[in-house]
């Protein structure tokens, strides 16, 4: 395999772009109108929209199923209200986990209101899970703490090896999901794994093999891990670590 198709940059002018009134949406796949998910999937990873949300703003409720929903909030604040009684904020450092099941109804808005200015900026991603039919549940976690220390944090995990080490159980057992703010000058390396997504969710950084990457851009890896990151500024990154794709 040639290292061009080991190492797939995407610059964030060319994700998908979807926008109404009050929301601005930047998808790694295809996810908004009639999509099969899983013919534009990486690895296991379905959906990675990186949303901004206009103060009092929404998706008001509507339903889930047989899916597992990682939320990253960037900047504001997210409140959460399911069918299954499970409300609350979601803020920067403070990972949701919310496992559709067999069926979950669930509501998402900025938690400014109308009057105020603070917009909402958020990670949304979704993996399939290993088992389909259960009883739908929820797990948040605060790892603003961990990340202090500006090292490659596993947020989320569903493989045998990284979940007793991560902070949130995800449903599937082929993935781990990370995430690292770094000083400018600081390093992290790539995990080496058979699929892997980078995305640069604030600041900049130079990625051994791709170059310089700025804020939206994201990075496509397969069996092409063990790569070195370097921060060019402050920078704030997500990876998703697969050792398996949808349908293999």
């Amino acid at each position: 395999m040639t290292t061009a198709e080991q190492v797939r940059v995407i610059p964030a002018g060319q994700r998908w772009h979807w926008r109404n009134e009050w929301l601005e949406s930047r998808q790694s796949f295809p996810a908004t109108g009639d999509f099969v998910l899983a013919e534009h999937a990486h690895g296991m990873l379905l959906i990675h929209n990186e949303d901004t949300v206009a103060p009092g703003e929404g998706f008001d409720t509507h339903q889930h199923r047989d899916m597992e929903i990682l939320t990253w909030v960037l900047e504001g604040t997210v409140v959460h209200q399911d069918s299954a009684g499970h409300s609350g904020l979601i803020h920067p450092g403070l990972a949701q986990r919310m496992s559709a099941g067999r069926g979950i109804r669930h509501s998402e808005r900025n938690g400014a209101g109308y009057t105020e200015r603070e917009r909402l900026h958020v990670v949304q991603m979704w993996v399939p899970p290993d088992v389909a039919g259960v009883e739908p549940s929820y797990q948040e976690a605060d790892v603003t703490e961990a990340l202090r220390g500006g090292e490659l944090v596993t947020v989320a995990s569903g493989m045998p090896g990284r979940r007793s080490e991560a902070a949130i159980g995800l449903g599937n057992s082929h993935v781990s999901f990370h995430v690292a703010r770094l000083a400018a000058g600081a390093e992290i390396e790539v995990p080496d794994a058979p699929y892997g997504h980078f995305f640069v969710a604030r600041g900049a950084v130079d990625f051994e093999g791709a170059g310089a990457l700025g804020q939206g851009d994201v990075v496509r890896l397969t069996s092409a891990g063990g790569r070195r990151v370097r921060a060019s500024e402050p920078a704030e990154v997500l990876l998703w670590e697969m050792d398996a794709a949808v349908g293999a």
